[in-house]
């Protein structure tokens, strides 16, 4: 674990920080990681400061696993005017609490730097939003949130250093508003999840077609479809606690995860601007294309407020398939 401590007398902001890896197991893992009572205690702390801080609007950039978008229209990226998440095997079910008139609002932002995001005015999330808003804010609907979608599933994938160029642009115009906001980026470490959601041309064929249009593919009903993945985690979480599984298979890597978490106590991805997705895949799987919602959360947090994170932590989680991190910065200190 690593974890650090903000300077003395670092100043007020409006904004705060939290990052924080996801994954389904992690609700039902079969044994914990050494290390899991420190990774609940830094979630705990993070709860407490969030109702410090007490936020008026929550920005969380998240990823989606076949739920809510596929491969018949599937953006790089996209803002939700309403959002529902669907009760997958490690999310929570229920409406997200979407301010319409923000969501437009920042929209026309976007619209006017340059930035053409896709709109949704019928979101659905799965555990890659669920599972963090939940765990952090004890509701879906606690809060006023803006949820942004990340395609870091199916290529082709967005790049880096334009997702770094959306945080920019939407802390830049969130600024303005004077507003408490509370920017969360949820996904990644190093993990290669195809177990459960296969490479793009690399499923079965009735796999396939579920991840081209849902239902509509004819293969399962929603419910089975959710039914199949919650059962296939639950035999994942074994095969991870009882080695059946292992680093190799889910391409942890500890190397990259360590320097990646690196730039983010320093607030600088510039250098993930560089990185291809396919070396990125190679080396820590296609889960770390996922950090893009950390970088472009980071980014936004950083054009409005800018405090060095005050705490981190840092778990190659075996049992949990996924290198676990998590990041803290801003808030009321």
């Amino acid at each position: 674990m690593n974890e650090r401590s903000a300077p003395a007398g670092a100043p007020a902001g409006n904004g705060m920080l939290v990052c924080v890896s996801h994954s389904p197991i992690i609700m039902i893992r079969s044994r914990p990681p050494a290390q899991e009572e420190d990774m609940l205690d830094l979630y705990a702390r993070c709860r407490e400061e969030i109702r410090r801080f007490s936020p008026e609007l929550v920005v969380v950039f998240g990823t989606d696993h076949y739920a809510g978008f596929h491969l018949n229209m599937m953006p790089p990226y996209c803002l939700g005017l309403a959002a529902e998440a669907v009760d997958d095997v490690g999310g929570f079910g229920g409406r997200l609490d979407v301010p319409a008139e923000v969501a437009r609002d920042v929209a026309e932002t976007l619209y006017d730097e340059g930035f053409d995001i896709a709109v949704s005015h019928r979101m659905t999330v799965d555990h890659g939003f669920s599972q963090p808003l939940h765990r952090l804010l004890g509701a879906l609907d606690a809060l006023p949130t803006l949820p942004v979608f990340v395609n870091a599933m199916a290529p082709p994938l967005p790049r880096f250093g334009r997702t770094r160029r959306l945080g920019e642009v939407l802390g830049r115009g969130l600024g303005r508003l004077g507003k408490r906001i509370l920017f969360i980026g949820s996904g990644g470490l190093s993990h290669h999840p195809t177990r459960y959601y296969p490479a793009v041309g690399e499923a079965a064929p009735e796999v396939a077609a579920w991840q081209m249009e849902a239902e509509r593919g004819g293969t399962w009903s929603r419910d089975e479809w959710f039914d199949r993945l919650r059962a296939m985690h639950v035999e994942g979480a074994d095969m991870l606690a009882d080695g059946r599984r292992t680093r190799e298979d889910i391409r942890l890597n500890p190397g990259f995860d360590e320097a990646f978490m690196d730039m983010t106590r320093r607030l600088d991805f510039a250098e993930t601007d560089r990185w291809q997705a396919g070396p990125t895949i190679r080396q820590a799987g296609i889960g770390a294309m996922e950090l893009q919602t950390w970088v472009a959360a980071a980014q936004a947090y950083k054009e409005m407020d800018g405090r060095a994170p005050h705490a981190s932590l840092y778990v190659p989680a075996l049992e949990y398939g996924v290198g676990y991190g998590m990041a803290v910065a801003g808030g009321a200190r």
